[in-house]
């Protein structure tokens, strides 16, 4: 037995988050929808596709952000990221703790602490 990969991460959000989750990780970092199974659904929340894996957005209640605990995401361009995110108002924090690694941390629209570095 061996684990060959990740098929997915999950953040959690408040209950109601889908317009919010939509706005951030479909309009704002350009991750493509994908449709929930028909039997989850009703749980609220919602999926995106990064790159190969997937990233989904689940209700929780109670509801806490992950403050420390985060996916780390890998994109082609973090500067035009990192502008972008500024653009919209979102806290870029810049990382230089790994040597030759660019990377920054923000938080998407719940407090779920994200991390973005350059592929």
């Amino acid at each position: 037995m061996t684990v060959s990969g990740i098929d997915h991460v999950q953040v959690a959000a408040p209950p109601g988050c889908e317009p919010e989750a939509r706005a951030f990780y479909g309009a704002l970092l350009d991750l493509e929808e994908l449709e929930k199974p028909q039997e989850l659904r009703a749980r609220g929340g919602c999926w995106f596709r990064a790159g190969a894996q997937e990233l989904h957005v689940g209700v929780a209640e109670p509801f806490a952000p992950a403050r420390k605990a985060h996916p780390g995401l890998v994109v082609s361009d973090l500067d035009a990221l990192g502008e972008r995110l500024r653009g919209a108002g979102i806290e870029v924090t810049p990382d230089d703790a790994i040597p030759g690694v660019q990377r920054f941390y923000a938080a998407d629209p719940f407090g779920n602490r994200l991390e973005f570095r350059q592929a």
